[in-house]
């Protein structure tokens, strides 16, 4: 349940501080005092929409905190799910700033969606928007899952997920089908594509580079044997050459290091010189002498690069680039090949899918209709406890073609007149009876869902009189075993109250909001107020009678 709001500089209000009771808590005041703003606080800091306007004017920012008292399981694993330990009670804090809107719980930080998954187990909020929205009838056949849930939630999820697969392979097939609708000279170019490629026989990436450093050293062939030949001329193949000399110089410093040993280093370096210019000489002779004009070879490699530049300029710009368009056309070209078995693969696994899930839809049709009679039955019977003795409530279940939700359209009938037959909700209730169904409706959920508080913002509209008797009695009963909260302009509904607050607008320089919990002579007073429009002895003896 609620257990208490701190509200500080939102919309019209300074700082409040509302301790909640469990039973009924009612919201009176003036029309146009702000009753409201206390059940948007409540909405904004349990995840609702909220801009920036909300901010008091002449402040930074909005702070809500909301202190919940719960032992619901279903919020506790929320908790748990988000690393936040704490006991029965804990504090829900929204600040909201001009550029900012931060939540907390017990002061950690978390996200909106933690908010809104603790909000779906602790509080359900019933406006006239609310009403009409539930009139649509797409909400009706959600309304008798909610209903049915504890025997057809695992069954509803179930074929969800199989109904999801079901129109993944029909989208397949679809694509499948586009694929292999290609036109016999699209398969025809492919495979041409395809060819071109694989007659290369590329097996290294970087061949062209490759090819392109033969290429060159091919195309100077004889420049090269010029070079490499009068180098090796000048190392060792005259009189005059480096190698004739060294050995000069090697002559004479052997002679001097049997004069001084000190100098047998040098001799070695020169000697490991002398091997290493007499193998570069060797080296640089064989070179020159089988370097030729190799036009066969010149040809070949000149051929060879103009056939791979030819596929980069058409698949890519590089080897490794036109490898990879390989692999996706052979694969492309595969999957046309693999199609027609593919395809009837998959209208295989959809006629299967199909008949499978139908099946579950049957299922889940018929724990429906069962369900449907139950509740319908059940709204019936308190619809005439809120004086609609002649009513007559049920909810419809044509079969259609598979769907989303199975086989079922769901729609809610009503009539209530004798004379008139059952026709959609939404074309047949009055404003007044709107708010009794959904009472019907809130009553019945309440007992078979976990959640700790119902709020009832204006449940009171088009109804008045014994009605309004019958209403204030459903609402008290419900009551007994849930929180409630409700804004109402009717004394008969707030004399029922556990606990009574009484919104209060004043004006000033500036205009204020105030909230009061009121003391029975209070209530007294408000509730005459209610009655009369005006404190009078007639207004009081009234609220008196309303009080016994």
């Amino acid at each position: 349940m609620l257990k208490s709001i701190s509200i500080t500089n939102y919309i019209l209000i300074d700082n409040w501080v509302v301790d909640f009771d469990f039973g009924l808590n009612v919201i009176t005041g003036e029309t146009g005092a702000g009753k409201s703003i206390l059940i948007s606080a409540v909405d904004a800091v349990l995840g609702g929409k909220c801009s920036k306007e909300v901010i008091k004017t002449g402040t930074d920012k909005a702070v809500l905190e909301l202190t919940i008292l719960s032992e619901n399981q279903d919020v506790f694993s929320v908790l748990k799910e988000n690393e936040i330990e704490t006991e029965k009670e804990f504090v829900i804090t929204r600040e909201i700033t001009p550029t900012t809107s931060k939540y907390r719980i017990d002061g950690i930080l978390v996200n909106q969606n933690v908010i809104k998954d603790i909000r779906n187990h602790l509080l359900d909020v019933h406006s006239q928007h609310q009403s009409y929205t539930f009139l649509q009838k797409k909400y009706h056949i959600k309304l008798l899952d909610s209903y049915a849930k504890s025997t057809c939630a695992d069954l509803l999820e179930n074929y969800a997920q199989n109904y999801k697969k079901y129109i993944d392979l029909k989208s397949k097939l679809e694509a499948l089908k586009t694929q292999s609708d290609m036109t016999e000279a699209q398969i025809d170019f492919l495979k041409f594509q395809i060819k071109e490629i694989e007659e290369l026989n590329i097996e290294d990436v970087n061949e062209d580079e490759n090819l392109n450093k033969e290429l060159a050293v091919l195309e100077n062939a004889e420049k090269l044997k010029e070079l490499t030949g009068s180098a090796y001329w000048a190392l060792s193949n005259d009189d005059n050459s480096i190698m004739a000399a060294l050995s000069q110089i090697k002559m004479n410093l052997s002679k001097a290091v049997q004069l001084d040993d000190s100098l047998k280093d040098y001799e070695g370096s020169l000697i490991e010189a002398n091997e290493i210019l007499r193998d570069l000489s060797s080296n640089l002779r064989d070179y020159s002498q089988n370097m030729d004009n190799d036009t066969e070879r010149l040809n070949q490699i000149q051929e060879r690069l103009f056939e791979l530049d030819k596929v980069k300029r058409k698949y890519g710009g590089t080897l490794e680039k036109v490898l990879e368009n390989f692999e996706k056309l052979s694969l492309e070209y595969s999957s046309i090949e693999n199609s027609t078995e593919e395809i009837e693969k998959t209208e295989q696994a959809i006629v299967q899918a199909e008949y499978d899930l139908k099946k579950s839809a049957k299922i889940i049709s018929e724990k429906r209709k069962n369900y449907a009679k139950v509740l319908s039955s059940l709204i019936e019977e308190i619809l005439v406890k809120l004086e609609l003795p002649k009513c007559r409530f049920e909810i419809g279940i044509n079969e259609v073609e598979l769907c989303e939700n199975g086989i079922d359209d769901v729609e809610f009938l009503i009539s209530t007149n004798v004379s008139e037959p059952l026709k959609p909700l939404e074309k047949v209730a009055s404003g007044g009876e709107i708010s009794r169904v959904m009472l019907a409706l809130k009553s019945i959920f309440a007992q078979n869902d976990d959640i700790d508080t119902v709020i009832f913002d204006e449940i009171d509209t088009g109804i008045s009189g014994k009605t309004s008797q019958a209403v204030a009695d459903e609402i008290e009963r419900l009551s007994k075993f849930r929180q409630i909260i409700m804004i109402t302009h009717q004394a008969i509904l707030a004399s029922r109250a556990n606990k009574h607050f009484y919104i209060k607008k004043t004006q000033g320089d500036t205009t204020k909001v105030n909230i009061y919990a009121l003391s029975d002579e209070d209530r007294l007073n408000a509730l005459a107020e209610l009655a009369g429009g005006e404190i009078t002895e007639e207004s009081l003896n009234f609220a008196k009678m309303l009080r016994v």
